[in-house]
């Protein structure tokens, strides 16, 4: 329970009735754990002396089946009450212990509690100071536990040397895990072929979230290997952030064109380039699974867009592309417009920082004209100005009943171009955009007014809402 130390600067009343608050708290929080099926309690940082008191509630309890205990201050002392609950408690399916520092010490207690627990099927330990000891002790306890399909260990300090190996010979002998998060730990090319050893022989692995490791081109090289060979049906792959250049593209590439059963691949904030970028989107001309694809922020020009451009004309799967972060300019934006204009199966597409200007606004406009596919646009700081938002806004004007969600944050538009776009929102009573985000921008409270009585004549005249947000 929350206490307050000795020789504080604080009145003996105000330390009772804090205690007294922290108290009425904690019924609170008991009496929502007997009677709610999905319990949050994240931050409310009651620490152990209250997880000891909040866990009686889960013995022999029914009712909960989701619980977030993240960013409350425990440490491995608390873990241990629940020891004697997990073990009989068979509602709860989620436990989100994220933002706690149990350490190893922690991690050792909950994974011999967890041994004898049949319900809990998705277990959050994000950054809670679990290293290689403690990831043995998690790994110990899949190659026993059946029920666990999800595990979370992203932002931690698990290493290559124990930590991903353990966790590789955990994935040789368990077949219930189907989806892993380790992003943001310190695999390295060891802990990528490591890591490898247990995917290529493991049948039940459905996602693998693997961003921020610093695996390199050799890491890289192990693990796309072992996907290729893997038996199993890897549907998620995120490899972002970890130092992947264009020759470790050519393996990302050969994995593209092999798998039968990947929806949705990550390569965000490597540099890849643009001959990456070649070999990715000739590969893709090769895959008839893949439907979200970023490649955000991989230092890929006009070059490299246009031979992504080149493969949407065939490619009729994917349905959301991230360019984000990529200089593409005016002449790689043309590119895609060019081909999105009549051609390509994109409903999401996102070039913010890209680098367009207002030429690469006028491209996009004219794009919206014919396109019938495009709902969720992010065109964020890009430097359109008020010039850019009214070629904008001329599109809008013509019918377009795709798009929904358009993003102009972060690009310079004063009044000028708020007023041209609270027109065109006026003037087209089939625009189907519910969502219009022009934060941080420079416009005044004149163009405030004029874009919110635009909002409101839509809804009065149409019975339809539209979400703007400055």
């Amino acid at each position: 329970m929350w206490s307050f130390a000795a020789g504080s600067n604080l009145s003996t009343s105000t330390i009772f009735n804090a205690e007294k608050e922290s108290r009425r708290n904690l019924n609170k929080f008991y009496k929502e754990l007997r009677t709610l099926k999905i319990v949050n309690m994240a931050g409310r940082q009651f620490g152990d002396d209250g997880l000891f008191f909040l866990a009686e509630s889960l013995a022999y309890n029914k009712s909960a089946e989701e619980v977030d205990f993240s960013g409350n201050g425990i440490t491995a002392v608390g873990i241990e009450a629940f020891d004697g609950i997990l073990q009989i408690n068979t509602a709860l399916t989620s436990l989100n212990l994220s933002g706690n520092a149990i350490g190893d010490e922690g991690a050792k207690c909950l994974s011999d509690i967890l041994v004898g627990n049949v319900g809990i099927q998705k277990l959050l330990l994000n950054s809670t100071n679990i290293g290689d000891e403690g990831a043995k002790a998690i790994s110990d306890l899949l190659k026993k536990n059946k029920t666990i399909r999800t595990l979370q260990l992203s932002n931690n300090t698990i290493e290559y040397s124990q930590g991903f190996a353990s966790i590789a010979e955990a994935l040789l002998e368990n077949n219930a895990l189907r989806s892993l998060y380790l992003n943001g730990n310190y695999g390295g090319p060891l802990g990528a072929s490591s890591l490898a050893e247990g995917v290529v022989g493991n049948k039940t692995l459905r996602e693998l979230h693997l961003h921020g490791n610093g695996f390199g081109n050799e890491g890289l090289h192990a693990l796309m290997s072992a996907l290729s060979a893997h038996k199993g049906k890897i549907t998620v792959l995120d490899i972002g952030n970890n130092n992947i250049t264009s020759e470790g593209s050519l393996h990302v590439a050969e994995f593209i064109k092999r798998t039968k059963s990947l929806l949705w691949l990550s390569l965000y904030m490597n540099d890849i380039g643009d001959e990456g970028a070649e070999k990715v989107a000739d590969a893709l001309k090769q895959n008839q699974t893949i439907s979200t694809v970023d490649l955000g922020g991989n230092n890929i020009h006009s070059k490299g867009v246009s031979a992504i451009a080149e493969t949407l004309k065939d490619n009729t799967v994917l349905k959301t592309l991230e360019l984000s972060y990529n200089p593409i300019g005016p002449e790689g934006v043309k590119a895609l417009c060019d081909v999105l204009k009549f051609t390509g199966k994109i409903q999401t597409l996102k070039l913010g920082w890209c680098q367009i200007g207002v030429s690469g606004a006028e491209c996009v406009a004219d794009c919206l004209k014919y396109n019938t596919t495009l709902s969720t646009l992010d065109l964020r700081a890009n430097g359109l100005g008020d010039d850019g938002a009214i070629c904008l806004a001329r599109s809008f004007k013509i019918i377009n009943e795709s798009l929904t969600s358009l993003d102009l944050g972060f690009n310079e538009i004063r009044d000028d171009g708020a007023f041209a776009l609270a027109q065109a929102l006026k003037a087209n009573e089939d625009l189907a955009v519910t969502s219009l985000n022009l934060a941080n921008n420079f416009f005044t409270k004149f163009g405030q007014v004029a874009l919110s009585e635009a909002r409101d004549h839509v809804y009065e005249m149409r019975e339809r809402e539209i979400d703007i947000y400055f």
